[in-house]
């Protein structure tokens, strides 16, 4: 597929942007965890105050896949780094390097701009692309495991800096 074209998401790109994180969430039988809107979008990545980016790969027109990505710092590297959010390259257009040439286009931007590290989850289920991302050379952290404090819970914790 020679006619992909990766190009820097734009605040126009939002309810895109929406439809392929939608997309994803279905794919990772997440729907009902992904509550995310075009204002959400609009103000979180375009807004006065980035949070992060996305990069839209384009193929005969259509979108067809997209990375978004944000920066956190590694202490122990002393550098930042990049960590990849989301990567997702619709079933119409897997196959043709699409995915890699995302991933590839992030790990350049993290090099640009003086990043030590490049991470990201993956779904334990997920043996396509554990395969993939071992192919890349990506080295699987099995002995870390995410923390997730969310909703409610949130909410209460948060609560606990307030009494002090």
């Amino acid at each position: 597929m020679a006619d992909v074209r990766l190009r820097a998401a734009a605040v126009e790109d939002c309810a895109l942007l929406l439809s392929l994180i939608r997309a994803l969430a279905q794919y990772e039988k997440l729907e009902h965890e992904c509550v995310a809107t075009e204002a959400a979008l609009r103000e979180h990545l375009f807004g006065p105050r980035p949070y992060a980016e996305a990069i839209i790969a384009e193929a005969g027109g259509e979108a067809a896949g997209f990375a978004l990505f944000f920066h956190h710092y590694s202490t122990f590297v002393g550098k930042p780094g990049i960590w990849l959010e989301d990567l997702f390259v619709q079933p119409a257009f897997r196959g043709f390097g699409i995915g890699k040439r995302l991933l590839a286009e992030v790990a350049r931007i993290g090099v640009e701009r003086g990043c030590g590290r490049y991470e990201w989850t993956v779904l334990d289920w997920n043996e396509p692309a554990i395969r993939f991302y071992d192919s890349l050379g990506a080295e699987l952290k099995r002995e870390w495991i995410i923390n997730r404090v969310s909703g409610a819970a949130l909410q209460r914790l948060a609560r606990t800096a307030e009494s002090r």
